[in-house]
This record gives C-alpha cells, structure tokens and sequence, in this order.
C-alpha cells in the first residue's frame, strides 16, 4: 500500500508538472503570436523607408525654378520619409559666386550647388563629388557634359538646355506690320527698332527695349558672349586662351548701343540703364506691354506667363545680330550644372545623389522638369509627346537647333569673375560716360590676361 500510495502521487505529480509545462508552453506561444500581429500591424499603418536619414541642403541661383524645386522637393520626400531637403535660393541681381564662397567660409556648407562650367570646376574640384556612374550619365546629350569633365569623371548635372536672344511681342510686331522672319541681320534689325520707335505713341509704348545693364550677366556674360562664340568655337577653347583679340569689337558696341539708345531709360539718361534690373525688364516693362523687345531666354517665360498668360502665349525669339557673322544664330547651351559636395557625408551624398536621379529620370520628375520647372532636357528619355516643351520660347530654340542656327555658350570659359566683375562693371561704365569704348576693350584684354597668368 505504501508502495502504491507514493506511485499514486508521482504520477500526480508528473501529470501537474505536465499541465504547468503545456501552460507555460502556451503563455509563450501566445505572447510570440501577440508580438508577431503587432510587428505585422505596425508594418501595414505606417510607411517603410530603406534610405539612411539624412538632410540635403540644396544652394542654389536660379530664382525662375525656386517653386517648382521647392514642390519636386516636397514630393521626394513625402516618398522618402527619411530624408530631409532645405533649399535657399540666391539670385536675381544677387552674386550667387560670392555667396556660395560664403556658405563654405562660414562652414555652413550645402550638399548641392551650381557650377557653371569648366572654370567653376577647376575652382571647386576639391569639393565636388564623381557623378560618372549616374544613371543620366549615359542619357545626356552630346557635348553637354563636356564643361563638367576633367580627367575622365563627370562633376556635374545639366540643368537643362537654354537659349536666349530678342524677345519680342508679337501682337506689338504684327500691328507694326514688321514680319518677324525677315529679322535675319543687324541691318533688318535695326530697321525694325527704328520704325518701332516711329511708331511708339501709336503702339502705346515707353521703348523698344528694356535694357537691365544692372545686371551684368546680361551684359558681360550673355551679351558678350555674341562676339566671343565667333572668337572661339567652343568653351574648352575660350577657358585655354591666354589671350582675347576682340576682332568683333566693333560690331559689338553696335549692337550694345542699339539697346542702349533705344531702351527705356528711367532718367532720359543711359547712364539710368545701370538701375534697370531683371524684374523691372521683364514683369515692369515687357509683361505688360510697354516695350517690344528685351533680350532674354526661355527661362524668362514663367515671369511673363505669371503676369499675362496670353501675352506670354504670343512672344517669340529673335537672333541678337552680330553684323557680319553669324547675324541669324542664337547662342544654345547648358546654363548651370548640379554639383554634389563631397565634404558631406556618406549618408547626405547618397541622398543628394538620389534626388537628382529622381528628379531627371523619374516619370514623376520628368513630368514636373518639362510641366513645372518649364525645362528643355539635356537628356534622352524625353520624347513622348506628353513630354515635349509647350511654350513658344522653347519652340523656338528647337526650331534654331533643328536649322543649325545656333552657337555655343562660351562665357562659361572666362576667367573667373571676369564677365561681370570686370566687362559687366566697365559696360556700366560706358553706359555712364566715365569710361571710353577703348577703355573698356583695354582693360577686357589686359584683365582676360591677368586672370590666365
């Protein structure tokens, strides 16, 4: 009986213990099962993001994209939640060179910049990133990446393809009776300017032209850039001349004082030119109709569009003449390139990177590039009709390109600073009378020289 008694309670106990084990065994299944459905459900609500977190500090010059590159920013990252993007624009009148060097001088340094060509790239090289493994890389057209390359490694993204010449107001012109496609030489032209001015009172005109000799780009780097596309046949070549010679000079001034005599002068003076900025040009003066000329580019279209769509529906885009070479060209070319700083880290270059790819080869970037941002591609992968640029400037620059009337973009070869520190300045000079044409292409050469020493 005793015997039996203790195998009666052994048994017991093994069978309690057995229970408690298939208990315990269940609360652990259970608790797994619980964290497993909470993983799961966490993973359905809320929005996964493989990319590092990182913040990209975009700096950049060009004041007509400011808004569209704010709202493709914002799409990125509401599609990449671990990536922040800040973006500080400087431009418009603004020295966008002085101000990038202070950025970096005060250690508030961006992960993209602008770079405007060859020149730039020298000057910045220590801080830009190898982008030859992009994918754009291969989609970008020919020659466009010819500014950006050094030694085999591609240092920069096109921003897109520009071209700029004498807008001009084609209600103004048919109403003038002056049929824009005989505009072929600086003769025609100036004919045109001549018979404008005849007819200002009726046409309800202040000028033909709006001149903005404030800004010297227009005048040192755009404006010159019609005689030095005839010295030099390309950018490489003007940014390896040790020297100018200035053959067109004269032709030069010509065209420099045909806008000048001809604008609309704030004080009755030329010398009031110098306070006529971008925004007075485009949205005070020819927006509205009260000039018929002014001499921009594509980019110019959303101010006009902003102001008066219909007006801006009806603008075209006319050589600026160089008498006797190349007087129905227009100068063609890549403006500015995004450039990726290689101080930052690993995490903020990988994202820096990534927005760019997003942004040029995306679908939904490449919409907002031809819809929003108002761009002609520098790249393939563009040719469905529903990405084809709609505005009349961007037509007519292709229809240019199409006819080989076109020539390059060679301020991006100056000197550093030359265009506008020195040829812009003393253009203002000229204007005012405090410095002789002589003068002026003296001082264009000796600083030319200077700067290549």
């Amino acid at each position: 009986m005793i015997i039996t008694n203790k195998c009666k309670r052994l048994r017991e106990n093994q069978r309690k213990g057995e229970i408690e084990m298939k208990n315990k065994i269940f609360k652990t299944i259970s608790i797994l099962l619980v964290v497993v459905f909470a993983i799961a459900g966490c993973k359905s609500n809320t929005k996964t993001d493989d990319k590092e977190k990182a913040t990209v500090d975009i700096f950049q010059f060009k004041v007509e994209a400011k808004e569209a590159l704010e709202a493709a920013a914002d799409e990125y990252m509401k599609q990449n939640e671990n990536i922040t993007i800040n973006i500080e624009t400087v431009g418009g009148g603004d020295d966008y060179g002085a101000a990038l060097k202070s950025r970096f001088a005060s250690g508030k340094e961006p992960a993209i910049f602008n770079v405007g060509g060859l020149q730039d790239v020298y000057d910045w090289k220590d801080n830009l990133a190898d982008l030859s493994q992009e994918p754009w890389v291969k989609a970008a057209f020919a020659g466009t990446l010819d500014s950006v390359t050094v030694d085999g490694k591609v240092y920069g993204l096109p921003f897109n393809q520009e071209g700029y010449g004498l807008i001009y107001n084609k209600a103004i012109f048919e109403k003038a009776d002056i049929d824009p496609a005989t505009i072929t030489s600086f003769k025609a032209l100036e004919e045109a300017v001549k018979k404008l001015d005849s007819m200002k009172d009726e046409l309800e005109l202040k000028a033909v032209f709006a001149f903005p000799a404030k800004e010297t780009w227009v005048t040192g780097l755009h404006l010159a850039n019609i005689q030095f596309a005839n010295e030099f046949k390309s950018v490489n070549e003007a940014y390896e001349a040790k020297t100018i010679e200035m053959p067109y000079a004269d032709a030069w001034k010509k065209l420099l004082d045909l806008q000048a005599d001809y604008a609309y002068q704030p004080d009755g003076t030329r010398g009031s030119l110098n306070s006529v900025d971008y925004s007075t040009q485009v949205e005070e003066m020819f927006s509205i109709g009260r000039v018929a000329l002014i001499q921009q580019g594509n980019w110019a279209y959303g101010s006009i569009a902003g102001i008066d769509e219909e007006l801006a529906s009806n603008i075209g885009l006319l050589p600026l003449p160089l008498e006797g070479v190349n007087e129905d060209s227009i100068p063609v070319g890549i403006p500015n390139y995004w450039a990726v700083n290689s101080a930052k880290s690993e995490a903020e270059v990988a994202a820096a990177k990534d927005f760019l790819n997003w942004l040029y080869t995306s679908e939904e970037g490449k919409k907002r590039i031809i819809n929003d941002f108002k761009f002609i591609p520098a790249f393939s992968g563009y040719e469905s009709d529903e990405l084809q640029p709609s505005d009349p400037l961007a037509k007519d620059i292709l229809r240019y390109s199409n006819e080989g009337k076109t020539m390059p973009w060679v301020f991006m070869g100056y000197p550093t600073g030359w265009g506008m520190d020195v040829l812009g300045a003393d253009i203002q000079g000229y204007l005012l009378g405090d410095l002789s044409w002589e003068d002026l292409i003296k001082n264009a050469k000796d600083k030319w020289a200077e700067g290549r020493k």
